[in-house]
């Protein structure tokens, strides 16, 4: 197994970052998809946290919110970057059944917060999600090339790690654009 460092966000360190496991003989296309995936729900995960941190605040002890405070917890603590300090993975199948179990708490008490159901779309609604076809998967400061497989950049040793940075293309400043459209 390759494992990955993956780097993702706007801050200088990165807002997220995690590890990834995955075999050589894969496309780029198919470890994207993933590392894409992962680095959204755990940016979800974050965005679940901030949002009903002060709602639970408010409601510290009490019995009918414990469970969604306790979903909350172990998402975050299994989506924390801290995970790369202990050398452990992300799974896609344990994020998204984290996601799953918040949504359930969150329904079953959005009520004693004092919010509703559909405000949980709404918390979600702001939170900027990686496009696919427009994020770059950037390897030693270049782009790794879509259609290729890993192999054909890193070679076949099994036992590489690597770092790679998720970057979405810079649009160009907006004086630019302006611009543009008036050459046009």
């Amino acid at each position: 197994m390759v494992r990955i460092h993956v780097k993702h966000g706007g801050g200088s360190d990165g807002d997220g970052e995690f590890l990834y496991d995955t075999e050589t003989s894969l496309t780029i296309d198919e470890i994207a998809k993933d590392i894409i995936e992962i680095a959204n729900i755990q940016s979800k995960i974050q965005c679940f946290a901030v949002e009903f941190e002060s709602h639970l605040s408010k409601l510290q002890g009490d019995p009918k919110v414990m469970s969604l405070v306790r979903a909350l917890s172990e998402a975050t603590s299994y989506a924390s970057k801290d995970q790369v300090i202990h050398n452990k993975p992300l799974s896609l199948y344990v994020l998204r059944n984290h996601t799953r179990n918040i949504e359930k708490e969150y329904l079953a008490t959005h009520s004693v917060m004092g919010l509703s159901s559909s405000d949980l779309q709404q918390f979600l609604s702001d939170l900027r999600i990686l496009e696919e076809n427009t994020v770059q998967l950037l390897w030693a400061g270049k782009e790794l090339t879509r259609g290729k497989k890993l192999c054909d950049f890193i070679g076949r040793n099994e036992k590489t790690k690597i770092v790679i940075r998720l970057q979405s293309p810079i649009p160009p400043p907006a004086s630019l654009t302006g611009l543009s459209s008036l050459l046009t």
